[in-house]
């Protein structure tokens, strides 16, 4: 009965959900799992006469946390915001903290004509026919499952050892010890016998620290901060992250995990 009474909860909540989505926003095609998290950057490209860019979230967050990229190397958490120029990259900012022919392919002409940099089209690939280095489908087979997003458990990946999380890069990051994470703690569901959430702050720091929430998305001080399903389907609080790169919503009982009795 408690089951049957867990799925019928979820279930109205998936329905919330769709409703909202089509109701306050544009309805899209759910993205294929290599797509989902894809980025495009596109604040100078084609000014330049050149494709935008398409980062892909999965092939990055299989190998760094996101905290690496978003704190130690600056990169904003909304599409667009960062104003990232080909001149960053090539001084070794941003992409080209990696992209440098060391750790990754270089982002710099490899040739005395720019124009024939074969690199160029392996980020500059919207509308194009770029078969990928890495290929999704073969990179995902061993790694636990999900339903929805890349259909990638990231957290079970990485709690197995499948993945190894990089969280430093040298010249940029700081070498810093490492804190004592405040135990997981439960928030109240706002829909009665809605099962509450358990949110773990060791899980979250594994791929995010600290600062990469506080105080930018949520203040220090516990339950300060009060939002609503709304704010997350809309892209605040949690949603900074989930619906875009880390789980959907579609997924209730990940987070609305406490049991009901």
């Amino acid at each position: 009965m408690k089951n049957r009474k867990l799925v019928l909860i979820a279930v109205s909540l998936l329905f919330v959900t769709t409703v909202a989505a089509q109701t306050f926003g544009t309805k899209k095609r759910a993205p294929k799992p290599q797509e989902y998290g894809n980025v495009v950057i596109n604040n100078f490209s084609e000014e330049a006469r050149i494709a935008p860019v398409v980062f892909s979230h999965w092939l990055h967050r299989a190998d760094y946390t996101c905290r690496l990229c978003h704190v130690d190397l600056g990169f904003a958490m909304v599409t667009g915001e960062t104003m990232v120029r080909e001149e960053d990259n090539r001084n070794g900012l941003y992409c080209g903290a990696c992209h440098n022919g060391k750790i990754a392919f270089t982002v710099k002409p490899q040739n005395a004509n720019e124009q024939d940099n074969s690199n160029c089209d392996r980020c500059h690939s919207l509308g194009k026919s770029i078969k990928p280095e890495q290929d999704f489908h073969e990179f995902v087979k061993g790694l636990p499952r999900s339903r929805f997003g890349n259909r990638v458990d990231w957290l079970k990946a990485e709690e197995l050892g499948l993945i190894k999380l990089n969280d430093y890069l040298e010249g940029v990051s700081i070498k810093r010890s490492k804190l004592k994470g405040p135990d997981n703690f439960k928030m109240d569901a706002q829909f009665v016998e809605m099962p509450d959430i358990i949110f773990s702050h060791e899980k979250h720091a594994v791929w995010n620290g600290c600062e990469l929430c506080h105080p930018q998305i949520f203040n220090i001080k516990k339950a300060s901060t009060v939002f609503s399903m709304q704010d997350i389907f809309d892209g605040k609080y949690c949603g900074a992250c989930h619906g875009k790169v880390a789980f959907t919503n579609m997924d209730c009982l990940l987070c609305h995990s406490s049991p009901v009795y």
